[in-house]
């Protein structure tokens, strides 16, 4: 079955006031979309087609060279956005608990290393918490390369391309990465963490 953008698991206006409606829209709707459009057009008529995107990426080195660069950019920009919808909600923010947060160790410290991971990272990119064997890490990638390029297993994302962000933010992305740590959604990460 071809990929699909998954529907939101809130409001598109729910994130407000950190991440506003229109960015919601825009972001979800539209390059969310593209991404998979591009993924399945690059996919089609190959024995990947039908594949979960965690499987197509853990394999591109396997996939037929001409489809590459392809595959990578939006089968990962699929997979990245998949999962950054699942780690907001409405009611985010505050602090993991439990094993996540002693894995994370010191929490303000965590905080600053990801979001000068995300600040930092030239250009489009992510910010990631990711498993990594047995501990977390925290890593940045640019443009729409996943984590699971690199065999990790990505627990929690923050999108830095402007498209994120630009429409209330404008050049501010520290200002953006700052609010985005309101609507963290620590359940589902520690949820990733224990299945990952």
């Amino acid at each position: 079955m071809p990929f699909e953008v998954p529907e939101l698991p809130y409001d598109y206006a729910a994130l407000e006031p950190h991440i506003d409606e229109q960015t919601m829209r825009l972001h979800h709707d539209k390059h969310h979309q593209a991404y998979v459009d591009k993924a399945n057009a690059a996919l089609e008529g190959t024995e990947w087609a039908d594949r979960p995107v965690e499987e197509v990426l853990a394999s591109l080195d396997q996939l037929p060279e001409d489809k590459r660069a392809a595959v990578r950019n939006n089968a990962g920009g699929h997979a990245n956005h998949t999962l950054f919808w699942q780690i907001m909600a409405p009611d985010g923010g505050g602090q993991p608990e439990g094993a996540l947060a002693e894995a994370i160790g010191d929490f303000e410290r965590f905080k600053e290393e990801l979001s000068n991971a995300a600040i930092n990272q030239f250009g489009s990119g992510w910010g990631w918490l990711v498993k990594d064997g047995s501990s977390v890490a925290v890593i940045s990638t640019p443009n729409q390369d996943s984590p699971l390029l690199q065999g990790k297993t990505p627990l929690l994302g923050v999108d830095v391309w402007e498209h994120a962000y630009y429409l209330s933010y404008q050049n501010r992305r520290p200002d953006y990465v700052a609010a985005w740590w309101n609507v963290v959604n620590w359940p589902e990460v520690a949820r990733r963490f224990e299945a990952g």
